[in-house]
């Protein structure tokens, strides 16, 4: 029980982290590209490789909470669907360049962020 109410309140502040990320974003400037969902979804990916290191390599954690904050927390903030969305939105524009730059950008600086958040959690 302790699991399922920590991941229903990491979610709910994870998801909260993320309107604020995105509406801070999206009110500094144009609607050309999706930078609130790549900024989310990179950084979010940064996060989760470095407290997952943490939580796995550098400290004892119980399991509860390691899911509560990967599973609710990060995976409320981060957000597959709507990158999947908007890319789509861009193809149906005829964004192709602006699309294939979302979703390859994505995938590669997603890739590049869990990585240096993992290296960051073992440097500690």
């Amino acid at each position: 029980m302790r699991t399922i109410v920590a991941v229903g309140v990491a979610g709910a502040l994870g998801a909260l982290a993320r309107y604020g990320v995105g509406g801070l974003l999206l009110s500094k400037g144009g609607r050309t590209f999706p930078w609130e969902t790549f900024v989310v979804n990179v950084t979010g990916s940064f996060v989760l490789g470095f407290i997952f290191t943490v939580m796995t390599e550098q400290l004892t954690t119980a399991p509860w909470l390691r899911i509560a904050v990967t599973i609710g927390f990060i995976g409320a903030y981060t957000t597959f669907s709507t990158l999947t969305y908007e890319t789509y939105r861009l193809l149906e524009d005829g964004a192709l360049g602006l699309a294939a730059a979302n979703i390859l950008g994505s995938v590669a600086a997603g890739l590049l962020a869990v990585y240096l958040g993992i290296v960051a959690g073992r440097a500690l």
